[in-house]
């Protein structure tokens, strides 16, 4: 009894892993090691013995979380825009776009990654619709099978570390802090990566060039009357556009804060959200009048880009403009979010019945698996704590060198190892709540430690043995040699290894971006709202307004507090109690300002 007494938390993490080795489903192992230990800690002496009756109103708690309703909200978002074929468009579009230079099918997967990653937020669904659309054609054209994979198992799990990412709704949950204040730290970030992979590849075009060829003239499918690509008119179209969005940007405050009444400037990624919208906007206005009208401005390939492409991006950034300027919570920005999708799918003319039944039905299953999981780490964490086992952890990392930095250096390399073997929800749901009081303690930024970790745990998806993403593509990918449909040539089978080699590099890229990251933490900071300076004299002379407004409303004797008259009963004593002989009459403003002076 004495040693389980002294070692009850390092043998409560050996009876968590016992019973994930046994198979057990996670969620149901961290409730039952939970449960287990508390139950032993209640025998040795550890715990009272009414200990679990405040159990039943924490999960509760967890089923009246709102912010936990974006989960399904944004799933049935991407599941609806995924299977009513928005990413074969969308691939086709960009890949003619960019097909003519080199390097332009795997630019085109990095850009549909980036916006799948942006409304379906599901690495399954973006790994697997690549894999069967554009791994084909890079193929087909003689593309280097490590840059293809590489390429499109890196751009599917674009969809943890862009909002709006599923991965970034958990952490803000398990760190307690604002879903928005989390998209808007994770974006500049999220689309730094995006130009990561964008120059990677450009250097591989000039390094290697036959390792990324061009498009044949032969498979550009847009082409005007004369021959002419329609990359002009795209041209002209993106330049007015563009100069709208930057007019727009330089007059957003004076139009945006008169509307929503806000005093203070704008934050720079809400102002980048908003101009895009504009210019997406008029792009697809002067798109549509150009059809109805029959005007013939536009090329076959400018008005394919706008009716393909912008779509989901007025989706994407009224969704995430809506919860930048604080109109919506990231929930009712889900909630637009799926429905802008059954409008978008309905216009298309792909939403049936059986459509939505199946993205509801998938929904309320990845749902139901976080909430479990969620739930399972909720019974396991109050046990843990009840131990004393966050003030354990803490003293783990009290010998590590270097501070905030070696702590920071440390955890990362744990995710990281972690990663390799277990899904980012674990990670999210076991981990996180037992460093997320070390790094508050450490006085570190928690949205900075979060999309840090987000940024890391991006990487868990590459990493073999059980990156997921590898395995997505491994099961689409052609298994044995097979004739192409267009060429009639014989495309060699798709090897393990080619696929898992695929990813060292982009593994390695998004380890710089992480340290990058690391040690430019204003990056993901400067788009938060500053934190409120206190000026002391302002403090007091409002502290001392306050006291002298309390006086002036007190009822004085020419206002009507005359002494009784004779015969009359006297007033009414006052409710409140007089001061004892000898002690001083106790001021609020006095005694908060004092206060704020010794917090100093």
């Amino acid at each position: 009894m004495e040693i389980i007494a002294n070692n009850f938390v390092p043998l409560m993490f050996a009876g968590l892993l016992f019973f994930l080795l046994t198979g057990f489903p996670v969620a149901f192992a961290l409730a039952a090691t939970g449960l287990f230990f508390g139950l032993i800690g209640m025998e040795v002496g550890l715990f009272p013995s009414n200990l679990f009756q405040a159990l039943p109103l924490r999960v509760f708690g967890i089923m009246q979380n709102d912010t936990l309703l974006a989960i399904p909200f944004f799933t049935l978002m991407g599941i609806i825009l995924e299977r009513s074929r928005m990413a074969e468009d969308l691939l086709e579009t960009v890949a003619q776009v960019f097909g003519p230079v080199r390097g332009g099918l795997a630019v085109a997967v990095v850009l549909v990654g980036a916006l799948l990653a942006a409304t379906t937020g599901v690495v399954a669904a973006a790994v697997i619709s690549m894999g069967l659309i554009s791994l084909p054609i890079m193929l087909r054209y003689g593309y280097n099978r490590t840059i293809a994979t590489g390429t499109i198992t890196a751009s599917g799990t674009l969809a943890q570390a862009i909002p709006p990412s599923l991965v970034l709704i958990v952490l803000a949950d398990q760190l307690g802090r604002s879903v928005g204040d989390m998209y808007a730290g994770a974006l500049i970030p999220g689309l730094m990566l995006v130009g990561l992979y964008l120059a990677f590849i450009a250097a591989v075009a000039i390094i290697k060039p036959k390792w990324v060829p061009a498009l044949p003239p032969e498979a550009r499918i847009y082409r005007e009357d004369n021959g002419a690509s329609g990359h002009v008119s795209l041209l002209v179209l993106l330049a007015i556009c563009g100069a709208v969005s930057y007019v727009w940007s330089l007059n957003h405050e004076s139009i945006i804060n008169p509307m929503i009444g806000r005093e203070m400037a704008p934050a720079g990624d809400e102002i980048v959200i908003m101009s895009i919208t504009v210019g997406s906007f008029l792009a697809l206005a002067l798109a549509l009048v150009n059809r109805l009208l029959r005007l013939g401005l536009l090329s076959k390939l400018a008005e394919q880009v706008t009716f393909v492409l912008i779509p989901p991006l007025v989706l994407i950034f009224l969704v995430l403009g809506t919860i930048f300027l604080g109109i919506a919570t990231p929930t009712e920005g889900g909630a637009m979010g799926a429905l802008g999708a059954l409008i978008m799918a309905g216009a298309r003319r792909t939403l049936s019945v059986k459509l939505l039944k199946e993205a509801l039905e998938n929904s309320t299953k990845l749902s139901i698996f976080v909430l479990f999981i969620l739930i399972g780490s909720t019974v396991f964490s109050f046990t843990f704590n009840a131990a004393d086992g966050h003030i354990w952890v803490e003293h783990l990392f009290d010998k590590l060198p270097g501070g905030q930095m070696g702590f920071l250096l440390f955890v990362n390399l744990l995710v990281f190892v972690l990663g390799m073997f277990i899904d980012f929800f674990e990670i999210a749901f076991i981990v996180i709540p037992l460093l997320a009081p070390v790094a508050e303690s450490l006085d570190i930024n928690l949205i900075w430690f979060g999309v840090l970790l987000a940024m890391n745990m991006q990487t868990s998806f590459l990493t073999p043995p059980f990156g997921f993403a590898l395995f997505y593509l491994r099961s689409v990918a052609a298994r044995e040699d097979y004739n192409d449909k267009v060429t009639g040539e014989r495309i060699p089978a798709v090897t393990t290894a080619q696929i898992y080699k695929g990813s060292i590099a982009f593994i390695i890229l998004q380890l710089i971006m992480v340290g990058v990251i690391l040690f430019n933490p204003q990056l993901v900071t400067g788009s938060l709202g500053q934190a409120v300076k206190v000026d002391d004299a302002a403090v007091t002379d409002m502290l001392n307004n306050m006291q002298d407004l309390q006086f002036d409303e007190q009822p004085s004797a020419e206002q009507g507090d005359e002494p009784a008259a004779e015969g009359e009963e006297p007033a009414a004593p006052s409710l409140e109690a007089p001061a004892a002989e000898g002690e001083a009459e106790v001021d609020p403003a006095k005694a908060l300002e004092e206060a704020i002076k010794k917090a100093e």
